[in-house]
């Protein structure tokens, strides 16, 4: 005679053993399907889940680290105003590049003299007060074991609210494109890290 104790255990026995049962038939296919077959030891670990697609060094959250460069909208009028005023400027960049002079004094002097922008004037709290042009040298940078500040002029010229121009103008090249404001540098382009 089974004692109730005994069916305690019978049953819990039962249990374990239908589940391994059911947890060994995962992913089996029905009977007279062939299975998939096994990944190749060879093809090396999967991606990492973190990694955000079109990342080309793998790196977990590239997109929310970067969104401080990534431009602003921009309605379609104030695109097309804005391509206008990369079209108005790219002569000009062309000229200075050929010329060799972009130090910011000579961009500057080019860009007030002969296309009209008035440089930007802030109050004492930072507030701006006029102008919409920003010239300024190029950002320095870290290499063997120094910051060096590349030759060259970088331009951000506020188009409307949400558009600008983004420009620059060095040995190598030149460069006017339009695009909306950047969250933390506005029409400037952002440094490369954080």
């Amino acid at each position: 005679m089974v004692t109730s104790t005994q069916r305690r255990r019978l049953g819990a026995v039962s249990a374990l053993l239908v589940g391994a049962a059911l947890i060994s038939a995962c992913g089996e296919k029905p009977h007279g399907t062939a299975a998939a077959p096994a990944p190749s030891q060879s093809s090396g670990p999967g991606p990492s889940p973190y990694v955000e697609p079109g990342v080309v060094d793998g790196a977990p959250h590239n997109g929310d680290n970067n969104a401080y460069r990534r431009p602003g909208d921009m309605t379609p009028a104030s695109e097309e105003a804005a391509q206008a005023e990369a079209a108005r400027m790219r002569p000009v960049l062309k000229r200075l590049h050929a010329e060799k002079k972009w130090d910011p004094e000579s961009v500057r002097a080019a860009l007030t003299g002969e296309l009209g922008y008035e440089i930007v004037k802030t109050g004492s709290k930072g507030k701006v007060l006029g102008g919409s042009l920003t010239v300024q040298e190029m950002r320095s940078r870290y290499e063997n074991d120094e910051y060096v500040t590349p030759e060259g002029t970088m331009i951000g010229l506020r188009v409307r609210k949400d558009a600008c121009v983004t420009a620059f103008v060095q040995p190598t090249n030149y460069e006017a494109r339009a695009n909306g404001p950047f969250m933390e540098t506005g029409c400037m382009e952002p440094p490369v890290g954080h």
